[in-house]
């Protein structure tokens, strides 16, 4: 790199750096205020959600890395701009290419961090603080490495194999003992979903039943349980697909497409997951003809507010084509790709167009 090169990086990643730490604080912050709730209940204290909110910021980091980019891309060119140090760069015969091929390097470092943040560091963090939760609240629960959770109550042992939605759960396994710790029922929901009263309504359920030298084996159907395994409970014990690194997302692909089954879920969370990084580039570089161009004079708070309409779009249109994804039956692969290649389109274009 040259010193030029350098010069617009540092400008860059030090204004991203600033505007992440204050997003994390921000967002540390409501995380520790959502674990009031749960302070006192078994050994849970303020220490332990303090715990559990810094082992959780890894996670945020690298969801929030996308739109800080943009923010701090805008930030950091701005200044320069505001410097008149862009209009000294360009009157010295530097092209409008050149600074983005110099942007373009601080994506690529941003991306770098994304992967490091997304495949090594947010995932394991994260779930040690669900684990590190659900042992100071709750007893008799296990987590068994991809297997689901295990959770005894009573003479019930429930084993979940992901969360679906909020209340929403799917594969859940029920193996019934009797007062003696004998084997009374192996039961299967294709899902289940939490209700008041402590009850839960399993559907596609199928169960077998020993009576002595007989199976019994009803019709599949629906049935209603009473627990006190609540959704709360289950929903610290399963991971959904989005806090799963790429590698076991396609661990997972692989084994549900070998075994016949749908692995559209997967499939777009996996896709998601590369789109979202890639998009990082994009953001930064979309940077540059806004600040060559209306936002050349403008101050600080108008570029952060520009990043985060353009940042807070990007997420809903993300969170939008999710939903539309399971509800329609649509392609994942296409669609999970579909924010960010209206992002690389925009900023092409408008690149392209900078002067």
């Amino acid at each position: 790199m040259t010193v030029l090169d350098r010069y617009i990086v540092r400008s860059i990643l030090g204004f991203v750096l600033l505007v992440q730490s204050v997003l994390l604080i921000l967002g540390g912050l409501v995380i520790f205020i959502d674990q009031q709730d749960d302070i006192g209940v078994g050994h849970y204290g303020a220490l332990n959600a303090l715990w559990f909110t810094l082992l959780n910021l890894p996670q945020q980091a690298y969801e929030l890395l996308p739109i800080t980019a943009l923010i701090g891309s805008l930030l950091g060119l701005g200044q320069l701009a505001r410097g008149s140090e862009l209009v000294v760069i360009r009157a010295t015969g530097v092209s409008t290419q050149r600074i983005a091929g110099a942007a373009a390097i601080a994506g690529l470092i941003l991306i770098g961090v994304e992967l490091l943040l997304g495949e090594v560091l947010g995932p394991p963090l994260h779930e040690a603080a669900k684990e590190q939760k659900a042992f100071s609240k709750f007893n008799n629960v296990s987590f068994g490495g991809g297997s689901g959770a295990w959770v005894r109550d009573g003479n019930l042992i429930i084993n979940v194999a992901r969360q679906s939605g909020e209340r929403q759960f799917s594969g859940m396994q029920i193996f019934e003992l009797s007062a003696d710790h004998r084997l009374k029922a192996i039961g299967h929901a294709g899902g289940a979903t939490a209700g008041a009263n402590r009850t839960w309504l399993l559907t596609d359920y199928t169960e077998s039943r020993f009576d002595g030298d007989r199976v019994l084996a009803p019709p599949m159907g629906q049935r209603t349980m009473e627990s006190n395994v609540t959704a709360g409970f289950l929903g610290l014990a399963v991971e959904s697909p989005q806090q799963l690194t790429g590698r076991a997302l396609l661990k997972l692909i692989n084994y549900l497409q070998a075994n016949s089954l749908s692995a559209r879920e997967y499939l777009f969370a996996f896709s998601s997951r590369l789109a979202r990084t890639v998009a990082i580039l994009f953001a930064v570089l979309l940077a540059i003809p806004f600040v060559l161009g209306s936002l050349r004079s403008a101050g600080a708070g108008t570029r952060m507010l520009m990043g985060l309409v353009a940042g807070v779009t990007l997420f809903l249109l993300q969170k939008l084509i999710e939903s539309g994804t399971v509800v329609f039956d649509l392609n994942p692969v296409l669609l999970a790709w579909l924010p960010t290649a209206l992002l690389a389109t925009v900023t092409l274009v408008l690149l392209a167009r900078a002067r």
